[in-house]
C-alpha cells in the first residue's frame, strides 16, 4: 500500500471516529512517517517547516484518534504496521481498497461524537465572567495574561458559543509588520459588511460605525495580540496612533458589536473606556481532565506538581501532552521525574517564556533587569517578597523611581502580586535564573537579596521569622560565600524569649530540626574556619540528639570538643562536653555522663561567666545519683542548684531543663509534691517561652507524677498528650522514654497487654537509636508482668 492509498485509509478512519477529515499538519505527519517510520519528529519539522513540539502534539491527539478507532494501542513506533495490519484483515471481494466496518465508527444516526476540544477546556467560569461584563455595558473587554495562557482560544471560544459573527485582527509580532488601520476598515467593509470602503479612513470609520450600529446580527471585534502595537506607557506606537480612533468607535456606546482584546500588556489610551479582564492558568481539575481524556498515565501528585510549576498554562499543557504521549509512552509521572528540574526543556515553551523576557529588555531595561534579579529568590520556604525584596535590587535605579518599575512589572503580569506579596512562577524563575547568571549580576543580586532578609528580621518570635531570616544563608550558599552561611546561623539574633541567641539554637527551640540539620551538613564541607565548625558541630548535635540518631550526636559533639579543646576555646569545650553528657544520660549509661557532667561542673567553676553550667550539671548529677539510689550527696547538689537558677546568666532553656531534672529527682526521692510543684513550675515557664519540645517531656513527667498518686485516669490523659506532642516535634528520644513511663502506669494498673504494647513500642525507639541499656531497663520493667 503506497502513501496515497494509506492516507485514504487513515482519512477515512478519522472522519468516521471524529466527523472530520485529516488536516495539512496530520496529513504531512502521516505522510512522511509512511514514507520512512525511522524519520523523527525533528526531521519531519526541519522537512515540513513546523515546530518539533508542535508535530508532537498533532501526533499525540492522531494517535488517539486511531487507537479508538482501531480498538489497540497506536504510537508513532508501531503504526505504520497497525495499519498494514488493518488493510489485510479488512480486504473484502478481493478490492484493493479496505472496506471499513460500520463497528469502528461510533458515529451513529447522522450525530457526531462526543469529544474533548484539545484547544479549549476547562474555560465556562471566565466566559461566564465576560458575559458579566458584556451585560453590565463593557463595550471593549482586554483579556491579559501570560503567553500561553489561552487568551486568544478563550475570546474565540466566547463569540462562538455566545452567538457572533465576529471580525478579527492579528497584529504581527513585529511592530513594523502590523497593518495599517486604514486597510483593516477597509477589508472589514469589504469582506464583512459588502460594502465599497471610500478614500478617506475618518469617511469609512463612520460606515462601519453606522455598519455596527444598525447590524442584527450579533457582531463581535477581536483584536490579537496588541501587545506589539503598545510602548513601554502602554498607549500605540507613533506610527499605530490611528488605531486609537478605531478603538474610540468601537467603544461607543450606541454600536451593537462587543470588542475582545487579547495582550500580554494594559492598555493605557485616554478617551476609550477597556474594562481589564486578567486570565490565569487552568485549574488542576482541568488538566487532570484533559489528561484522563488524552490518556495520559498520572499520579495525582505528579499532576499538580506540573500544574503548580507551569501556572496552569494552557499551551504548557498542550506541548507537554505531546512529549508524555510521544516519547513516555503516556506516562506523566516518569515525564516529571526526569523534566521537573528543568521546567523549559521543550523548544517551544522555552522560545515562549523568552519572548516575553525580550520584548521586555527592548522596551523598559529597568523592569527588565529586575525581573531576571528576581530569579535570586527561591521561593519555597518562603515562597514570597515583600516590596522591600524587590527595591533592595534597584539599586542601580533612583529611589523615586522604584515603584513605578515595579508597577510596570506587576501590570505585565510577569511577577505575582497579592496583598504586599510578589514572587514569580517556576517557569518565569527558571528564565530568570538562567538570565542573571549571564548578566554578571549573580552575586551582588545575591548580596543584595541577603541583606533584605538580614535586616527584614528584627526579633524572632515563631518559625515563619526564623525561616525569613535563614533565607539569608541560601543566598551566600549561592554565590559560594560560606563563612558569611555560617554566620547566619551561628550569629545571635533578637527574640522574644532570651538575650541575643543563635539562629541555629532558636531552631531547635522552634522545632525545626530537619531544617536545621539540611543546612549545616553540606555547609561544614565546605568551611575550613574552626571557630565556625567548631559551633555548627555542636548545633547539629544538638539536633541529631533530638530526633533520635544518637550515634550521630555523639559523633558531632566529640568533632566539636576536639576542635574547642585544639584551640581553648573555653566556652565551646564546656558546651560541647555538656551536650556530650546529655547524650549518655539518654542512653542510660550512667556512670559516663556523670563523669562528664562533673568535669563540665569544675570546668565552669573556674570562670563565673559561665556559672549556669555549674547549676545545669549539678541537677542533671542530682537526677542521676537519685535514680540509682545513691542518695548521700543529692540534697546537697538539689539546694545549690536551687540557689543557683535565679542567676541572670541562666538561659530560658537552661532555667526550663533545670526545672524538669530537679522534678525527676524529687520524684526519685519519694518527694511527690515538692516534684508535682517543680513540675508545674517548669510547664509553665515552657509555655510561656514557647519551648514545647521541654513541655511535652514536662508533661509526661507530670504524668508518671499522677500515677505516684494513684490518679490514673489524669495520669493516662497526660501520657497520651505528652506523646502526642513528641511526635508533632520529632522529639525520638523523649517519645521512647514517654512510652516507658505509660507501660508503667499500665502496669500499675494491672493492664498487662496494654502495659506489654506500650514497653514494646518504647524497646522497638531505643533499638532503632540504639541504647541498649535503656532497651535493658524497659525488659527489666516488663519482666514484672509475667509475676504481677
Amino acid at each position: 500500500m503506497g502513501a496515497e492509498e494509506a492516507l485514504e485509509l487513515l482519512d477515512s478512519l478519522v472522519l468516521n471516529t471524529t466527523g472530520k477529515r485529516l488536516d495539512t499538519a496530520q496529513r504531512k505527519l502521516l505522510r512522511n512517517l509512511w514514507e520512512d517510520e525511522r524519520r523523527t519528529y525533528q526531521n519531519i519539522a526541519e522537512i515540513c517547516g513546523y515546530t518539533e513540539a508542535h508535530l508532537k502534539a498533532v501526533g499525540a491527539e492522531l494517535w488517539q484518534i486511531l487507537t479508538n478507532a482501531l480498538g489497540e494501542k497506536v504510537s508513532k513506533s508501531n503504526f505504520f504496521s497497525v495499519i498494514q495490519r488493518f488493510e489485510r484483515s479488512h480486504l473484502k471481494g478481493g478490492s484493493s481498497t479496505p472496506t471499513i466496518s460500520p463497528i469502528l465508527s461510533p458515529v451513529a444516526n447522522n450525530s457526531k461524537p462526543q469529544e474533548l476540544d484539545y484547544n479549549f477546556v476547562g474555560r465556562d467560569r471566565e466566559i461566564a465572567e465576560l458575559n458579566h461584563h458584556v451585560m453590565r455595558g463593557a463595550k471593549i473587554i482586554l483579556i491579559q495574561g501570560e503567553g500561553g495562557v489561552g487568551k486568544t482560544t478563550l475570546a474565540r471560544r466566547y463569540f462562538k458559543t455566545q452567538g457572533y459573527y465576529f471580525l478579527e485582527l492579528w497584529m504581527a509580532k513585529e511592530s513594523q509588520n502590523i497593518v495599517s488601520v486604514e486597510s483593516v476598515v477597509e477589508e472589514w467593509l469589504r469582506v464583512n459588511f459588502n460594502e465599497e470602503p471610500g478614500k478617506e479612513f475618518g469617511i469609512n470609520l463612520e460606515r462601519l460605525r453606522r455598519k455596527l450600529r444598525d447590524e442584527t446580527r450579533k457582531i463581535g471585534v477581536l483584536i490579537d495580540n496588541l501587545e506589539s502595537a503598545l510602548d513601554r506607557n502602554g498607549r500605540f506606537i507613533a506610527s499605530r496612533r490611528p488605531y486609537v480612533e478605531l478603538l474610540r468607535m468601537l467603544a461607543d456606546p450606541s454600536i451593537q458589536s462587543i470588542t475582545l482584546i487579547t495582550s500580554r500588556e494594559r492598555l493605557y489610551e485616554s478617551g476609550v473606556d477597556v474594562t481589564f479582564y486578567p486570565l490565569g492558568g487552568l485549574d488542576e481539575s482541568t488538566w487532570q481532565k484533559f489528561c484522563a481524556s488524552c490518556q495520559i498515565k498520572s499520579s495525582s501528585t505528579a499532576l499538580s506538581e506540573m500544574c503548580k510549576a507551569f501556572g496552569g498554562n494552557a499551551k504548557a499543557m498542550q506541548i507537554i501532552r505531546g512529549t508524555i504521549t510521544t516519547d513516555f509512552e503516556g506516562d506523566a509521572d516518569v515525564y516529571w521525574r526526569e523534566n521537573k528540574h528543568d521546567l523549559l526543556i521543550e523548544p517551544e515553551l522555552k522560545n515562549l517564556v523568552a519572548s516575553q523576557f525580550d520584548r521586555l529588555e527592548q522596551m523598559d531595561s529597568e523592569a527588565y533587569h529586575l525581573l531576571c534579579r528576581l530569579g535570586c529568590y527561591r521561593y519555597q520556604d518562603i515562597t514570597h517578597v515583600s516590596i522591600g525584596g524587590l527595591q533592595c535590587l534597584l539599586w542601580d535605579v533612583p529611589e523615586a523611581q522604584a515603584k513605578r518599575v515595579i508597577k510596570y512589572l506587576t501590570d505585565l503580569l510577569l511577577i505575582e502580586f497579592r496583598k504586599g506579596k510578589y514572587w514569580l512562577h517556576p517557569v518565569i524563575a527558571t528564565e530568570a535564573i538562567a538570565r542573571l547568571k549571564q548578566s554578571g549580576e549573580w552575586r551582588i543580586a545575591n548580596q543584595k537579596a541577603a541583606e533584605f532578609w538580614n535586616n527584614s528580621i528584627t526579633i524572632v518570635a515563631n518559625p515563619q521569622d526564623a525561616l525569613m531570616a535563614l533565607e539569608a544563608y541560601h543566598h551566600y550558599m549561592a554565590i559560594g560565600d560560606f563563612e558569611q552561611a555560617a554566620n547566619v546561623i551561628i550569629l545571635g539574633r533578637a527574640n522574644k524569649w532570651d538575650n541575643r541567641i543563635s539562629m541555629g539554637v532558636l531552631f531547635n527551640r522552634l522545632g525545626l530540626l530537619e531544617t536545621l540539620i539540611s543546612v549545616i551538613n553540606p555547609l561544614i564541607q565546605k568551611l575550613d574556619s574552626d571557630y565556625h565548625l567548631n559551633i555548627l558541630y555542636n548545633l547539629l548535635g544538638r539536633a541529631y540528639h533530638q530526633i533520635g540518631n544518637i550515634k550521630a550526636a555523639l559523633d558531632c559533639h566529640y568533632k566539636s570538643n576536639e576542635i574547642a579543646e585544639k584551640q581553648s576555646f573555653l566556652q565551646e569545650r564546656i558546651s560541647s562536653s555538656f551536650n556530650l553528657a546529655l547524650c549518655y544520660t539518654d542512653l542510660w549509661e550512667i556512670d559516663r555522663a556523670s563523669q562528664i557532667f562533673y568535669y563540665v561542673k569544675n570546668l565552669a567553676a573556674t570562670d563565673k561567666n559561665y556559672y549556669q553550667y555549674v547549676v545545669y550539671s549539678l541537677c542533671c548529677l542530682a537526677y542521676l545519683d537519685s535514680s540509682v539510689g545513691q542518695n548521700e550527696n543529692v540534697r546537697p547538689m538539689l539546694q545549690e542548684a536551687q540557689a543557683g537558677l535565679v542567676n541572670d546568666r541562666l538561659t530560658s532553656w537552661g532555667i526550663g531543663t533545670s526545672l524538669l531534672f530537679l522534678s525527676l529527682t524529687y520524684k526519685n526521692l519519694g518527694l511527690i509534691e515538692t516534684a508535682l510543684e517543680m513540675c508545674h513550675q517548669a510547664i509553665n515557664h515552657c509555655r510561656q517561652n514557647q519551648f514545647s519540645f521541654l513541655e511535652a517531656r514536662a508533661t509526661s513527667c507530670l504524668a508518671s507524677l499522677y500515677r505516684e498518686q494513684g490518679e490514673f485516669t489524669v495520669a493516662i490523659a497526660k501520657h497520651q498528650e505528652a506523646i502526642a506532642n513528641m511526635n508533632t516535634v520529632s522529639d525520638k528520644c523523649n517519645l521512647a522514654k514517654a512510652y516507658y513511663q505509660l507501660g508503667l502506669t499500665y502496669q500499675r494498673m494491672g493492664d498487662v497487654n496494654q502495659s506489654r504494647e506500650t514497653f514494646n513500642k518504647a524497646i522497638a525507639i531505643f533499638n532503632d537509636m540504639p541504647a541498649p541499656k535503656q532497651v535493658e531497663k524497659v525488659q527489666i520493667a516488663m519482666a514484672r508482668l509475667e509475676y504481677s
